[in-house]
């Protein structure tokens, strides 16, 4: 389920999910999210389990979608889902990708490397889409020395990685610089050069 349709659920079955989502978030915090089972999020969230299967098939369908949705609304705090593609803009992907990831591992439990598998799969999957509708509103003079698909799927392997590397290195340099560095890295990816990318407009 997108976040779009998640928000024209029915308020009553909007308010459980929301229970769901919250007793979920807590004990992940608590315990890591491979130890996790479906009885422990029924019963902080004081519901049975077949008002759970009701929402979701299993854990991991809930995951994905508290990652969608979560990243969503980081996309959406910035605008970055309605604008079109300039450097200025992707700088500022940068630093939502980064920001998240960190926030991320920092808030489940333990080492715990399924968890962080399945948010990575979750979060390229939003910055595909994202930079591939920014690729596509691009004008039809712009060189690509590959097709926007393949520089959408480069650009979105190199983001994440650059994020993760960053939160591996305790979030040096400061977020802002950091995001400078890489910025010209993600512009080779998408197959632009600095000069090239500059006027295009936010």
């Amino acid at each position: 389920m997108s976040p779009f349709e998640d928000e024209k659920l029915d308020p009553r079955v909007k308010r459980t999910r929301q229970m769901i989502e919250q007793a979920f978030d807590d004990l992940i915090k608590e315990k890591g999210f491979q130890t996790l089972i479906v009885q422990d999020i029924t019963e902080r969230a004081g519901i049975n389990r077949a008002t759970f299967y009701a929402h979701f098939p299993d854990k991991y369908a809930l995951l994905d979608h508290s990652i969608r949705h979560r990243f969503h609304q980081e996309l959406e705090k910035r605008m970055l889902n309605v604008c079109q593609f300039s450097l200025g803009n992707l700088r500022n992907l940068v630093i939502v990708v980064c920001e998240f990831v960190d926030k991320s591992h920092s808030q489940c439990a333990h080492s715990d490397l399924q968890f962080q598998a399945l948010v990575e799969v979750q979060v390229r999957i939003q910055i595909h889409g994202l930079i591939g509708h920014w690729l596509e509103g691009l004008p039809s003079g712009v060189d690509f020395p590959a097709t926007r698909a393949s520089a959408s799927t480069a650009a979105s392997w190199a983001l994440y990685g650059l994020a993760v590397e960053w939160n591996r290195t305790r979030r040096m340099p400061p977020l802002e610089e950091y995001a400078d560095q890489v910025l010209p890295l993600l512009a080779a990816n998408l197959g632009l050069n600095m000069e090239a990318a500059a006027p295009l407009p936010a």
